[in-house]
């Protein structure tokens, strides 16, 4: 064995160590204290957070202080949630976990947007400022400031762990998959690491024309893309489901029947509770602390209003579009005894099962746009975390070493990949928590 296969193994087994229940008490059970603390505002203010997005700023309001709108806000980060672990995640918790893992990721959608309004007003509450006097937002203002100087080390140290966190390898990977499925593979081109280092240098080159334009130019993308790639997605999934619309009454009630399988016994229950929610937890980033970066940009001058904005996001990826993602899937039943950890071929297949000669060349056009308006938003993120522990001079440096970062995860291994990201996505977690649970108070007292 290599050295980097030791390297490989290392991370996927701390990975499954703290990924697993460890992650499924501290998101799902922490979600759950905050849904029923704040007496279950995602279902109470629905119908207010939908009211939000048209609301308009008052001059008796404040003056706004920062760089986007609240609905800008919204989009750019369901833009880096709504990516590839709506298709290729989503592939992956059905092909472990079965059909009922789709219940268990709804109910953390719905726990989710509960986390998310608590992250999205504290993260306007607790804005900061950068060495140029710009206003900055996220987890490491919220802990600096709501928590004070002291707590300062877990804010350096969710900035740290959100410099892996935030990197797209997974986005990145599966793009370069799809491409070498649908189109090098069938054409007889060896799918070598050259070719892989070759695709990734591509989509680098693209998304380094958009992320070095800043927030700006990456709102103005997203606002742009994500309600076109959702449209499409959601024309795709009804023109199939309509097509097989006679195994849709199966396919529902195999998610409700093995959601609740308890024949398997419970330890099997609680498995497919937890991937489930494990990968929501990914898909819509709940708890992480990434949307709290992007809402702290915000312009708006209300910490509830700028919550309710942004717990439309669990609602809009885990609870909308994993479910698109879910439906042809379990219509095709290609899912079923796939050993390896192949996500987005399992998506691809679905489709070219359900619709032969075209199917696969649909999906990749979604593909697309998923990839990129991940990738384009992510950066922000990490050139967020840059600027609170190094200082806005050093964002360059960062785009740098995300834009080469992007090359390397075309070409690692996708368990390896899997593993690193729910790893980092689990310490942000950890800090992200803690921080949500201890200044939840502040919050209620405004609700």
């Amino acid at each position: 064995m290599s050295f980097l296969d030791t390297i490989s193994n290392w991370i996927i087994a701390a990975s499954d160590a703290v990924c697993n229940y460890p992650e499924f008490l501290l998101l799902i059970g922490g979600g759950l204290f905050l849904f029923f603390y704040s007496g279950a505002v995602s279902l109470r203010r629905l119908p207010v957070a939908l009211r939000a997005l048209s609301h308009k700023q008052a001059a008796q309001e404040g003056k706004p202080t920062g760089q986007i709108s609240s609905l800008q806000a919204l989009l750019s980060a369901i833009a880096a949630t709504v990516g590839m672990g709506n298709i290729a995640g989503v592939a992956i918790a059905l092909t472990i976990g079965g059909p009922g893992v789709i219940f268990w990721m709804w109910v953390s959608a719905l726990v989710g947007m509960t986390t998310k309004f608590f992250e999205g007003a504290l993260a306007v509450m607790y804005k900061g400022e950068d060495k140029d006097g710009e206003p900055q937002g996220g987890p490491m203002y919220m802990i600096e400031k709501g928590l004070g100087p002291k707590w300062r080390p877990m804010a350096v140290a969710f900035a740290s762990f959100g410099l892996v966190g935030t990197l797209c390898l997974m986005q990145v990977n599966q793009l370069v998959e799809a491409v070498t499925t649908v189109f090098t593979t069938p054409a007889g081109i060896e799918n070598t690491v050259t070719l892989r280092m070759g695709m990734g240098i591509v989509i680098a080159v693209i998304v380094g024309a958009v992320i070095l334009g800043g927030i700006r130019r990456i709102a103005l993308w997203a606002t742009r893309i994500v309600p076109v790639m959702v449209a499409l997605y959601f024309v795709l999934v009804a023109s199939v489901t309509i097509m097989y619309f006679d195994r849709l009454p199966a396919v529902i009630a195999s998610i409700f029947r093995e959601a609740f399988n308890w024949e398997a016994g419970f330890g099997a229950l609680a498995g497919i509770a937890v991937i489930g929610a494990r990968r929501a937890a990914f898909v819509n980033e709940a708890g992480i602390g990434t949307a709290s970066m992007m809402h702290g940009a915000s312009r708006n001058t209300d910490p509830l209003r700028e919550g309710y904005v942004a717990m439309l996001g669990p609602m809009i990826d885990s609870g909308i579009v994993c479910t698109l993602t879910a439906i042809p899937i379990l219509l095709a039943g290609n899912y079923v005894g796939v050993e390896d950890v192949k996500g987005l071929w399992v998506a691809m297949g679905s489709y070219e099962t359900l619709l032969p000669g075209v199917g696969h060349y649909l999906l990749m056009a979604i593909v697309f746009f998923f990839a990129f308006s991940t990738m384009f938003s992510y950066s922000y993120y990490g050139q967020k975390c840059t600027n609170y522990l190094f200082g806005p001079d050093k964002v360059r440096y960062y785009n740098i070493y995300y834009i080469v970062m992007l090359v390397v995860g075309a070409m690692i291994p996708l368990a390896t990949m899997v593993a690193l990201m729910d790893l980092a996505f689990f310490l942000m977690a950890v800090c992200t928590m803690t921080t949500l649970l201890l200044l939840a108070p502040r919050v209620k007292r405004l609700l």
